[in-house]
Parts: C-alpha cells; structure tokens; sequence
C-alpha cells in the first residue's frame, strides 16, 4: 500500500501531465469562452480551464495512483490509503489567464508523510518546465538552476503578492510593501505564486514573499526553490501560509524588514 516509488520514474509522468494540462490551457487562453466566474470574492476568480485541468489531473492520478490521496484547489480533499498525496493548482495565476496575461501555471506537488519530495511547475506560454526531486537538484527545461547569489536588498529585485481578501483584512501585506520597496533596486507582482517562486529559483527574482497563501500555491514551487539550493521559510502563523523565499542571506534581510 505503500510501496516507495521510483520519483525519478514518476516525474517523468507528471511532465506529461503538466505539458497536457498547458495545451488545455492554451486552447482556452484569449478565448471567448473561459465562463469565468468567482469564488470566496470577486477578486478570487476560476475559469473554466481550471476546472477541467483539475479534473484531467485527479483522473491521471487516480488511474496510475489509485490510492494516492490528492489536495486539488478546486476540488479539495480526496483521501487516499497510502502516506503520498499530489497537491495541484490545476492553473495558478487565473487572474493573469482570465485578463489574456501570459504568466500563469500548472503546479504538480507530490508529498509522502506530508514532506514534498517532487515538483513540478509548468509556465505553457513561455513553455518553461521546473522540476524537482528531492535530495536531486533543480531544473529548467532539464538545465541546472540556482537561486541568486545577491547577499544586498540594495542591488535585489523581489517578488511578491496580495491576499484575495484584502479590500476587507488591513493585513493585506500592503505595510510589507511600503516598510520594504525603498530598499530595493525593485518589486515585481507577477501574479502567481509557483512562478514567483520558480524565477526565485532560477535567480530571475533575488527573492520573495507572500502572506495567506494556500498549500497548493506553493508546494511545488517550494522544493523547487530548495532545490535550488535557497531556502524557504515561514513568518507568520495566523495568514495562511506566509512564506519568505530566497538565499539565506536574503531571506533573513526580507524577514528584518517585514513582520
């Protein structure tokens, strides 16, 4: 029931299923027909890309997994036998994609014992492919990546993001923005967290932080930034999950400055 996988062999068929999933998304993508509607807010939008892409996703998994627990965001929890569980953003950056922005993505994590040991995140416009496996380094489109190695907010530009609810909760992560962006060379809302946290990876951004994330937002994106040899560390506990990301030099100067 819980035999251990071969994560080398799996990621290879989790590739596939991400680069599927981005062909769906690209069917749909500046199209007319996305029904897009909301969710918790107005500002919390899903597509009907989302959904499918969700769904093409659980039927994979549950066709090669079957007793694989899974954590879908559109879907939620489906339980499993065994200790993996796949935790999916079938489309993360939906804002992006509903607006015919190109930055969005398929993220793919697989945790066992609630550790995530492979990512997975797919960029289908830029056709950029991160991968991860623990204890194995990361990858973009099968090259090597490592985080930045800027040790000075100074010379950094970071990424960051804001809550969905915040026209109503004043801890919006606006304060974080104002406390720190003098300090910096520069900010950058790219509006989703896995690629966020995949250019933290490849260095693209010297660094990154978001409050009242999701786990789906930033499993995959997370080891892949771990990977990379960065780390990825949490600063609050009452918003989600609230992450600081980056070199460890970099991190600690981005935590000095926001709380």
């Amino acid at each position: 029931m819980n035999e251990e996988l071969n994560l080398e062999q799996v990621l290879e068929l989790v590739v596939v299923w991400a680069k599927e999933a981005g062909k769906l998304h690209l069917s749909y993508f500046r199209g007319n027909n996305l029904d897009i509607r909301t969710k918790s807010n107005v500002y919390d939008v899903v597509t009907r890309a989302d959904k499918e892409a969700e769904a093409f996703l659980i039927h994979e998994i549950g066709k090669n997994f079957p007793e694989h627990a899974v954590l879908g965001e559109e879907s939620g929890e489906h339980t499993g036998l065994a200790d993996y569980r796949w935790v999916i953003d079938p489309l993360d950056g939906t804002n992006n994609f509903s607006q015919g922005l190109p930055v969005f993505t398929v993220s793919i994590g697989l945790q066992y014992k609630k550790e995530t040991v492979l990512g997975v995140v797919y960029a289908p416009y830029f056709d950029e492919l991160y991968t991860a496996v623990k204890g194995k380094g990361a990858f973009l489109n099968a090259a090597p990546i490592h985080v930045s190695v800027k040790n000075d907010l100074g010379h950094s530009v970071l990424g960051t993001g804001f809550p969905y609810d915040k026209d109503i909760n004043p801890d919006n992560n606006a304060a974080n923005l104002a406390a720190i962006l003098p300090h910096l060379r520069g900010i950058r809302r790219m509006g989703s967290a896995a690629y966020d946290l995949c250019c933290t990876a490849a260095g693209w951004l010297d660094g990154y932080w978001e409050l009242g994330l999701s786990l789906w937002d930033m499993c995959a994106g997370a080891l892949i930034v771990e990977e990379a040899g960065g780390c990825v560390v949490t600063f609050r506990e009452n918003r989600g999950i609230s992450i600081i990301a980056g070199n460890a030099v970099i991190v600690k100067k981005i935590r000095e400055k926001i709380n």
